[in-house]
């Protein structure tokens, strides 16, 4: 598949990282800053262009007339529309991927109609974060909410601790623990390593646990794996930017919110809009304010500035003062990595929660959704199975008798309105949506010919 990425920024080097990765992908990068192509293309296996990408000149050159697919991730709402229209009039690019950041644009979708503008696929990294924060506030104790089957299902990552029930016991006791609810463990990690999840293994304290669960059942599962959490009251947030100002409008009904902005003039915007919450005009690294604002009777600080230091040294701070639980949005994975181990709770990552998004447009077969875990080394794939018993692989089988690739498990099907947590003898039927988690995401190519391909037995 030709596919031509605009905008080396973080999301579009994430971008790039992945695709290039899969098999029988050809990635073109096209940006205006050559140094950060060079840098890249030293990295990847990809071709760059030097230009503004809404050129017909550059997307000539960068191969639009062939391209499958044209991902669109400038900073630069404009230019990413722009680059999408020129693509479809000059070369009828098949499917185009637009980053859309304002709102001005988003809610009103009649722009993105079939007879507006030519954008197959808009994408916002700003809401998904947005949407990624409040299901983790929603969930106290959780390090990772994700949903599948259009929110009746979500995997759940946490992080086991001692008081939990089920620690230090074998996961099939979880069904003696929850009989009128079913949960399906598809991976633990201790000390890094994926653990297997079988029958018989006995979570441990400080296993990093990930389960699928109807959306009901999830904060009864969440009490096996660590003590119970009191709902989430109240949250400050750092940053009254894009996702900041989001976050608050969205909490801004049912919790008590409090959001900081050094900006004057988007602090005083912010409190014009917002109707509860308290906006304050100043730094949320500085000491002075957050103990007079009670930090200590916080029950979430999430720092969501444009700048990753701040917002490590923001949520570090609001930790030593007695936050009860610290957020940060950092772009770097080593810097997420280094933080989780430590002082911050959870490492909020754009390009990650982002790159979903992408995956399941780009991927061949129909993937509904992709959700990327542990800094992109896992993944979790909803698909639909198509054919018949005789051109699937899959179907009229039961699970036991497919040949999944080691790490890689089934943890649930949607059937219509029915949820169906996955067994041995689970029989998968044409049309079923099958989400599937992967331990190592190198196996992606394996699972789609497996199933989300039609092929003979």
């Amino acid at each position: 598949m030709k596919i031509v990425i605009l905008g080396a920024g973080q999301v579009g080097r994430t971008a790039a990282y992945h695709l290039s990765r899969e098999e029988a992908n050809e990635v073109t990068v096209v940006d205006v800053h050559e140094d950060i192509l060079r840098d890249l293309q030293d990295r990847l296996d990809i071709r760059t262009v030097v230009g503004n990408a809404a050129y017909p000149s550059i997307l000539e050159a960068a191969g639009a007339a062939e391209a499958d697919i044209l991902i669109a991730l400038t900073s630069s709402d404009e230019v990413n529309m722009m680059a999408c229209e020129v693509a479809y009039t000059l070369y009828r690019t098949p499917t185009k991927i637009a980053r859309i950041r304002s709102a001005e644009y988003t809610s009103r979708p009649q722009l993105f109609s079939d007879e507006a503008l030519s954008v197959d696929v808009w994408i916002s990294p700003e809401q998904l974060v947005t949407e990624y924060v409040e299901r983790l506030i929603h969930y106290p104790g959780a390090l990772q909410v994700l949903d599948f089957a259009d929110g009746r299902v979500r995997l759940v990552g946490v992080r086991a601790l001692k008081g939990g029930l089920l620690v230090g016991q074998q996961l099939r006791t979880l069904r003696e623990h929850m009989p009128r609810s079913e949960a399906r463990v598809v991976a633990i990690y201790r000390s890094g390593r994926s653990i297997a999840p079988e029958g018989e293994t006995v979570i441990e304290d400080g296993d990093e646990v990930f389960f699928l669960a109807a959306r009901d059942d999830i904060r009864r599962v969440l009490t096996e794996m660590r003590r119970e959490e009191n709902p989430v009251k109240r949250v400050v947030i750092a940053g009254g930017g894009n996702i900041g100002f989001r976050l608050a409008r969205a909490l801004d009904r049912n919790n008590q919110v409090k959001l900081i902005e050094r900006d004057a003039g988007r602090a005083r915007r912010a409190s014009e809009l917002l109707e509860n919450t308290i906006v304050l005009n100043g730094d949320a690294a500085d000491e002075e304010l957050l103990i007079e604002e009670n930090i200590d009777s916080t029950d979430v600080f999430v720092a969501l500035t444009n700048s990753e230091e701040a917002n490590i040294l923001s949520a570090m701070l609001a930790r030593r003062l007695g936050a009860h639980k610290v957020m940060a949005l950092i772009n770097r994975p080593s810097y997420a990595e280094l933080m989780e181990s430590g002082s911050i709770d959870v490492a909020i990552s754009p390009q990650t929660i982002t790159i979903g998004s992408l995956l399941a447009h780009v991927r061949r077969g129909d993937v509904v959704r992709v959700h990327s875990l542990r800094r992109g080394a896992a993944e979790a794939i909803e698909a639909i199975v198509h054919g018949n018993a005789v051109t699937s692989r899959v179907i009229g089988r039961r699970i036991d008798q497919m040949r999944l690739p080691q790490g890689a498990s089934i943890g649930a099907v949607v059937r219509g309105e029915d949820v169906i947590m996955a067994h041995h003898d689970t029989v998968v039927q044409a049309d079923d949506h099958v989400i599937l988690f992967l331990a190592d995401r190198r196996h992606v190519e394996q699972v789609g010919r497996l199933f989300l391909g039609n092929g003979s037995r």
